[in-house]
């Protein structure tokens, strides 16, 4: 991309334009030749969705878009289109929305919302859309001092404005939180948020690129953004919304929602390289001794992720093998798998799509076809890849998924590892660092447009084979247990992948303070760009061993995150192969405060997994950014905030703060407010004290004890057992073992018995500070449920309401649950047990005309004062 052959077509006519009901116009420029004339289209789709188009002969559409495009519906909306030839403009208004786009020059396209005088998108006069090369440029117009998000995963800070990015992924082993680009992810999303409205731009083009975003300035173009794509022509959706989460939704209906994990995926997930690669005793023991500790600590682990050691060679070069088992380690790999699930752990098997040139099957491999060739040689394409230990390298080949060789070759590994035992995937090493754009792909199994005959991987792109990869793990996946929901974890992922793989995490991050800070970033970067089972490797997983004091902090930063999972390859100068794993009770003295953490982990699934049926149904990110949904506060805008690596939303119950420094035994922390009527937040750790909201507030934090965690007044958290849980009332023989769901609780937070001064009643006025508060507004929240483990689109879900007021001495409760299938909650039969606060003395009492079970229980091992609710349960036949 250093290279620029820059040249703007102009001198645009109309082609062809459109009537209602889907207004679109098609502009070509002028040119000597065919080859030279630019196709420049704009099309609604969707009332808030709009797709470009900027190709020429030798510029073609992206051949496998990472989104295909949607038929045009505009539902209820009548468009009104105003075609003016003499001036070039054509101005389409939809609804609230307008576009305007002029082609006096260049194509430039300018967005309006609600009336707005000054669009809200505007590409750049004279240099909007520009041939370079092999590729593409689009040029913008920048605001500054705005916010801009997305990129899939990009280094901290949160706010993206001022920076300039590769698109493209790269293998980053010990990357810097805050500097390092790129990372591992491939996701060309960017959105800009103001306080007015939000406009996303997603090219859906495998290609490799750069997002330069105000990062370049000159004196004549002035402040801008510009998008360069490094080969073929442009596609891009723009899509529209008066706040971030109708974009994010929006781009979901473009390129998929996001898939649903399985239930025990909320749990604790362990792993470290340490376990596969001991030879003495065996890596098999290894596991299962780690399984058994687990077990005995109190921390037990629901799932497991096993890295590559099984597949190292038993003789020299002792390399990694994909799809090979050690059988020195693991001499029964069935009877293994069957000894992890007896203890209730699944187990996630690492696999790289990578063949290195001493594995067993690289010959036939490469005489079939199922690499890419290198037209230099006219031969497989050979690179050196990552072979054993730390930094060790040797030669082979990148897999060619668009091959039918390469593609099924790893579709028979995947089963073959279902086959015995293996309950998910998880597809490493899978960024595809290629060092040549000629290498040649086969494109057996992928729709080749036509009169495409191109086929270097520079067009087609390195992340189109990440994409296939999740695809040919998620259907093998399928084919050996299609009643069961697929789970395929990926590191590297493109828009495509998240399609078929439900996980993802940020790679291989080092043991520091300050990359327990940026990667709060990292994580709502990820949220907007729909990787929202997202999570990082707790504790690092490079560099020296955290100490107490930092693995306390990162644990309790990380059990409030849709992924808490523990995983490392720990190497020094002495220790290239094997490495240190970090184990959470490793420190004697911490182990009681790692313990309780991990509990609450397991407290908190119930909440944790709601969140991702939410996620999966609405692409609402679990984690999210301080301002989502609190967009009329000021001061989410600032700078502070909008850095996004000191806290976050963790579900719409609870704000997620950290210490980020050792030996800080406090934080500040920002509690929004979305109107001088917010009731503020309770801290759930001593002093529990009430907080207002639109305010910062230093919050008492020492480490032995908790990082702050605020509940939203009003709001409400379904809890379970703090063990590994099964929502299945039927025993599975392969996982005896795991205790039932037939528990639930539910923290509700009240406004307190004396108001605070700044709260008004339900008159709108002040109450006096030692008036009790009543109100007759009723608190309703709800939570997802289904059992955790059938295919997403079989399994039924169930929605569990909770409803509560503040009533004189009382306070008022009501719990219903609606069914849209068969699927009742194990616990339904034991009510809902209500759990009040730390301090809070009221009485429950059931809602006005209700009757049912209500019993007092006295007090939890923490001090709260807890009450039996019996829940009203609704099916479909009961309608409203």
């Amino acid at each position: 991309m250093f290279q620029q052959y820059e040249r703007v077509p102009k001198h645009y006519v109309l082609e062809k334009t459109s009537s209602p009901p889907v207004p679109a116009l098609n502009l070509l420029s002028a040119g000597r030749n065919y080859d030279e004339q630019c196709h420049f289209s704009f099309e609604a789709l969707r009332p808030n969705v709009f797709r470009t188009t900027f190709t020429t002969a030798k510029h073609s559409l992206p051949p496998h878009p990472s989104a295909r495009r949607p038929e045009p519906t505009l539902g209820s909306v009548t468009p009104e289109i105003i075609t003016d030839i003499d001036r070039c403009s054509q101005i389409i208004k939809l609804g609230q929305l307008k576009a305007v786009v002029n082609w006096s020059n260049t194509p430039v396209i300018s967005l309006y919302l609600d009336g707005q005088l000054k669009p809200l998108h505007r590409d750049l006069d004279f240099r909007s859309y520009a041939l370079d090369g092999s590729g593409v440029s689009h040029y913008m117009a920048y605001k500054m001092n705005s916010l801009h998000v997305g990129l899939g995963e990009k280094a901290a800070p949160m706010n993206l404005s001022g920076r300039g990015f590769s698109i493209t992924a790269s293998d980053t082993f010990g990357y810097d939180a805050y500097r390092t680009d790129p990372l591992y992810k491939h996701i060309p999303l960017l959105i800009n948020v103001t306080p007015e409205g939000c406009v996303g731009i997603f090219s859906t083009s495998h290609s490799r690129g750069t997002w330069n975003i105000g990062s370049e300035i000159d004196g004549m173009w002035g402040h801008f953004k510009v998008y360069r794509q490094a080969h073929g022509g442009l596609e891009e959706y723009l899509i529209v919304g008066k706040t971030v989460a109708d974009v994010v939704r929006s781009y979901a209906e473009l390129v998929g929602f996001p898939l649903l994990a399985p239930r025990y995926m909320m749990g604790y997930i362990g792993g470290g390289m340490k376990y596969t690669m001991e030879d003495s005793p065996r890596a098999c023991d290894s596991v299962l001794n780690f399984i058994r500790n687990s077990e005995i600590h109190g921390m037990p682990c629901s799932a497991f992720q096993m890295s590559s050691g099984y597949t190292v060679a038993e003789t020299e070069p002792k390399t990694r093998n994909v799809f090979t088992w050690n059988r020195h380690r693991f001499p029964d790999p069935r009877a293994f798998t069957r000894e992890c699930h007896r203890h209730g752990v699944r187990l996630l098997a690492n696999v790289k799509p990578y063949v290195l040139a001493n594995h067993p099957e690289y010959p036939e491999l490469s005489r079939s076809g199922a690499f890419f060739k290198d037209p230099n040689t006219s031969a497989t394409a050979v690179t050196r890849l990552w072979s054993a230990g730390g930094g060790e390298s040797g030669e082979g080949s990148h897999l060619d998924f668009t091959s039918k060789a390469g593609y099924n070759w790893w579709y028979k590994g995947v089963k073959a590892l279902k086959e015995v035992g293996i309950d998910a995937m998880w597809n490493d090493n899978n960024e595809y660092n290629i060092p040549s754009d000629d290498w040649q792909c086969a494109l057996e199994t992928v729709t080749v447009p036509p009169g495409e005959t191109r086929k270097h991987i520079g067009l087609w792109g390195r992340a189109l084979n990440t994409e296939l990869n999740g695809k040919s793990s998620h259907d093998a996946t399928v084919k050996v247990e299609p009643e069961v929901r697929p789970f395929v974890l990926t590191r590297s992922a493109t828009a495509g992948t998240m399609r078929y793989c439900a996980s993802s995490w940020s790679g291989d991050n080092v043991t520091s303070w300050e990359g327990m800070k940026g990667a709060n970033a990292l994580a709502l970067n990820a949220g907007f760009s729909l990787l929202q089972c997202y999570g990082h490797d707790i504790g690092g997983f490079e560099g020296p061993q955290p100490t107490p004091e930092l693995l306390v902090r990162w644990i309790q930063l990380g059990i409030h995150s849709p992924r808490f999972a523990i995983n490392c390859y720990k190497t020094n100068p002495d220790d290239n192969l094997v490495g240190e794993v970090i184990e959470p009770w490793q420190y004697p003295s911490v182990e009681p405060i790692v313990r309780e953490a991990i509990r609450r982990r397991y407290e908190l699934v119930p909440y944790t997994y709601s969140l991702m049926l939410k996620s999966h149904r609405e692409a609402v990110p679990p984690q999210r950014w301080t301002g989502w949904g609190y967009e009329s506060d000021p001061t989410v805008w600032t700078e502070e905030l909008l850095k996004g690596d000191t806290q976050y939303w963790f579900g719409d119950s609870l704000l997620v703060a950290g210490v980020y420094e050792p030996g800080v035994s406090n934080a500040r922390v920002y509690l929004p407010a979305k109107s001088k009527e917010d009731p503020g937040f309770l801290n759930l750790s001593a002093p529990y004290q009430y907080l207002e909201a639109g305010k910062w507030h230093d919050i008492t934090s020492t480490w032995h004890s908790s990082i702050p965690v605020l509940a939203r007044i009003g709001s409400a958290i379904p809890t379970g057992k703090p063990t590994p849980t099964t929502c299945v009332a039927a025993t599975d023989p392969e996982f005896p073992g795991l205790e039932k769901d037939d528990y639930r609780g539910v923290e509700i937070f009240p406004p307190p018995l004396v108001q605070l001064p700044h709260w008004p009643n339900e008159s709108g006025h002040a109450t006096p500070a030692s008036a009790p508060a009543e109100t007759e507004t009723w608190f309703r929240n709800s939570w997802l449920e289904d059992d955790g483990q059938s295919p997403a689109h079989k399994a039924d879900v169930c929605t569990i309401s909770v409803a509560y007021r503040v009533s004189g001495p009382g306070i008022r409760v009501a719990v219903a649950l609606e069914k849209e299938g068969q699927f009742e909650p194990l616990w339904l039969g034991n009510g809902v047990t209500v759990v009040l606060p730390v301090g809070e003395e009221r009485a429950v009492v059931l809602q006005d005309g209700l009757s049912g079970d209500l019993r007092d229980l006295g007090r939890d091992e923490r001090g709260r004062r807890i009450w039996k609710v019996g829940v009203v349960v609704k099916g479909l036949e009961d309608g409203e």
